[in-house]
């Protein structure tokens, strides 16, 4: 098939290219070149025009590109999440487009409360929690109710994915780490999942090949690797890995997250654009259980992570070990 990819670099991007690009045709639609050698064009998908013209002659989309962060202004959420969204959505349906997988969050579906062994609950952006989730909560309801006979929509919500290379998670958690700012809410006892790079790009990939049987369009499915671990445990292994130390003290996760609400107070107040240490989202995340039942969309999918945590952990140390 050919295949458009919307946001083919970074972390996952580039992953899902490298995965896609082992079986189809593959164009990436970024707004910045990459070094992943694949084929690209660059736009903005805000911009309709640019977004037209990318996808003439593609059989299947990709949907990747976000603003992905956990502080910034919610009209800028809403104008790429959701309008972007809208937009890729309509030029797929103008050229004709088979199949439409579009990556979602886990965080659509997440109003707060632990999430023990859960599957993919309805995406509602009413409760989401803070102005990147309401607006995957928002993107994902449009991207789905564009299923039917004509084009056959997926979503998939990886949850937490690293790997090497990866700048979202783990450089943050192992530069504080190497600072020594690193430290754990209630001790760390969360038990959350999270997803290796390689298991979510083969994921995405499947669902494409999938995306248009009964039991898959129109559905959403939750991508991890179905081995939740301790908060503890993670940001432990992932500083070890780069050979920082672990957390050194544990806060109470109530006072981390009433910090969390007056750091972005001040950042707003402040009008800043980068992301603050600490915002209440995180705070909750690291101290809540968020962890889900991986049968159906191992069934759906006719998918299984192919990466264990533990090889996981030694791909990451070996790499940090190569960098020097």
């Amino acid at each position: 098939m050919r295949v458009l990819v919307t946001g083919g670099r970074g972390l996952l991007g580039s992953a899902v290219v490298s995965e896609l690009g082992r079986r189809h045709d593959v164009l990436a639609f970024q707004r910045h070149a990459s070094q992943s050698g694949a084929r690209e064009v660059l736009g903005d998908i805000r911009d309709s025009k640019s977004v037209q013209a990318a996808m003439d002659g593609a059989e299947a989309v990709v949907h990747l590109a976000a603003k992905v962060s956990m502080h910034g202004d919610r009209r800028e959420f809403e104008s790429i999440n959701v309008q972007g969204t809208a937009t890729v959505i309509e030029a797929a349906q103008r050229s004709g487009v088979a199949r439409f997988v579009h990556i979602s969050s886990p965080s659509v579906a997440h109003a707060g409360a632990p999430i023990i062994g859960a599957g993919a609950e309805p995406a509602d952006p009413s409760s989401a929690r803070g102005a990147y989730a309401r607006s995957k909560a928002a993107a994902e309801l449009i991207a789905l109710a564009a299923d039917d006979a004509r084009m056959s929509v997926v979503a998939i919500r990886p949850h937490l994915v690293w790997g090497p290379g990866d700048t979202q998670l783990v450089d943050r958690i192992v530069a504080r780490a190497r600072a020594g700012r690193l430290f754990l809410l209630d001790d760390g006892a969360a038990l959350i999942d999270t997803t290796y790079v390689d298991n979510a790009a083969e994921a995405i990939a499947q669902a494409l090949e999938v995306c248009c049987e009964p039991d898959v369009h129109g559905r959403a499915f939750v991508v991890s690797n179905g081995e939740p671990r301790t908060v503890a445990e993670l940001l432990g292994r992932m500083a070890d890995a780069a050979g920082a130390p672990g957390p050194f003290r544990s806060v109470p996760s109530g006072a981390a997250i009433a910090a969390g609400h007056v750091i972005e107070a001040g950042w707003r107040v402040a009008g800043r654009t980068d992301e603050p240490a600490l915002t209440a989202f995180i705070a909750e995340q690291l101290s809540t259980a968020h962890w889900f039942d991986q049968r159906q969309t191992m069934d759906a999918l006719r998918w299984h992570p192919s990466v264990s945590l533990e090889e996981g952990f030694t791909r990451l140390r070996a790499w940090y070990a190569s960098a020097g």
